[in-house]
């Protein structure tokens, strides 16, 4: 981390098991947000590797955020329905800064990639389709795979260590994910309290353990209303529709792809099969989050206004879902029962993102050529500091060359 000091800053007021203590942050809210937009303008791979990059680059490298900080955004963002990644840059922006960190630093990370889908979207209205999109993804998911796989490596070295416990909850975790294809909010809340009882056991199980009880308050599901002035009602359709998918979709930004697909295909037939596979894909091979690929749908369905109408309605559910129940983090996540619980969540959640690189794998893998982008991506992050986006280019070049021939 280099550059000069940030200027004094208001300290945070952080609750530890043992005192209250003031907290000095090493970077200024312009920094944050500045990193914010260049996350969310370059970082590929989805919300599994969005985690890591945040974990990477704010942990470990600039030390902007502790350790224990990160796992409680991580928990809340698991716990609490709606996109994995902008609900932990969220959570991230509010933990030196508030609501107005928060806000600031989930809208610099959407930002970016919503700009790039309508770029995306207006082209693929004005010139029917995008056939190049599908040989550019045939290379470009495939490296997701290895980039995905090296930030699950690191994130499980980092989090679990050699706790068998935790190791036991990662494996329980991944398996579940794989043959279910899907992540179970249930086992988020199920390896909480098993890493709780056993940790941290509560009066009835083992007299006067701790003066800290466990008083998780479930974390309330939140729908917001679409706006009372809208005065079109597609748009109005539009904004209930998609803040219903931001409010109840659990797991990370693929998990609302079946959701969206049954409302948006089956059930209001706004877009054919097709269209909504090339949705998918634009959200797959543009940086940022996953679900915002609604930003395509609405713009396909209404143009600029159904864009805007769409994304405000899915992010805004899990804005207020974060934002809400970030104090109570903040003030009781040290006690050791939280601690418990929120290593327990981590380590299930470490593990459906490696059941994920393997459910993903088999779908972006299909062939020798996909095999070989994936494995070599891997073994250079693996042994070279290359950043993620020239990995992501050279695989689109790739896919470009290489898929017209196979169909040929």
């Amino acid at each position: 981390m280099a550059g000069r000091a940030p200027r004094p800053l208001e300290p945070t007021l952080v609750n530890s098991p043992a005192a209250s203590v003031l907290v000095q942050p090493t970077h200024t809210l312009g920094q944050l947000v500045t990193y914010m937009l260049r996350l969310g303008a370059t970082g590929f791979g989805g919300p599994v590797a969005l985690v890591g990059y945040m974990h990477r680059d704010l942990v470990e490298q600039r030390r902007w955020i502790s350790e224990s900080d990160y796992k409680e955004g991580l928990t809340l963002a698991q716990l609490a329905p709606g996109p994995l990644a902008t609900q932990l840059a969220i959570y991230l922006g509010f933990v030196h800064y508030g609501v107005r960190g928060a806000t600031l630093a989930g809208f610099a990370f959407v930002l970016p990639s919503f700009l790039m889908v309508l770029a995306i979207g207006w082209a693929y209205v004005r010139y029917g389709g995008l056939p190049w999109m599908q040989s550019a993804f045939y290379g470009v998911g495939a490296a997701v795979i290895g980039i995905i796989a090296h930030s699950a490596s690191k994130l499980t070295r980092k989090a679990i260590g050699r706790d068998r416990l935790l190791w036991s909850i990662f494996l329980v975790s991944a398996a579940v994910t794989i043959i279910t294809e899907s992540e179970i909010v249930w086992l988020f809340f199920g390896a909480g309290a098993i890493v709780w009882l056993v940790r941290t056991p509560p009066k009835w199980l083992r007299g006067p353990a701790s003066s800290a009880p466990l008083s998780m308050a479930p974390i309330p599901i939140l729908i917001a209303a679409a706006p009372a002035a809208m005065s079109w009602p597609l748009l109005a359709q539009i904004a209930g529709y998609f803040t219903l998918a931001g409010a109840l979709v659990f797991g990370s930004g693929l998990a609302i792809v079946p959701f969206l697909y049954g409302g948006v295909v089956q059930e209001y037939h706004w877009l054919n099969e097709q269209q909504f596979i090339d949705a998918v894909a634009v959200a797959m091979i543009t940086p940022g989050p996953v679900v915002i690929t609604v930003g395509f749908i609405g713009y396909l369905v209404a143009g600029v206004p159904g864009a805007c109408v769409a994304a405000l309605a899915t992010f805004l559910p899990c804005y207020l879902l974060t934002i809400i129940p970030a104090p109570y983090f903040r003030k009781h996540g040290k006690r050791p029962s939280i601690v418990a619980v929120v290593d327990g969540v981590t380590a299930a959640a470490i593990g459906a993102i490696a059941g994920a690189v393997v459910v993903l794998g088999q779908r972006s893998i299909t062939d020798t050529t996909t095999g070989v982008v994936a494995l070599a991506s891997l073994l250079i992050l693996w042994r070279f500091r290359v950043p993620e986006p020239l990995i992501v280019l050279g695989a689109a070049i790739i896919g470009w060359s290489v898929r017209p021939m196979l169909l040929a």
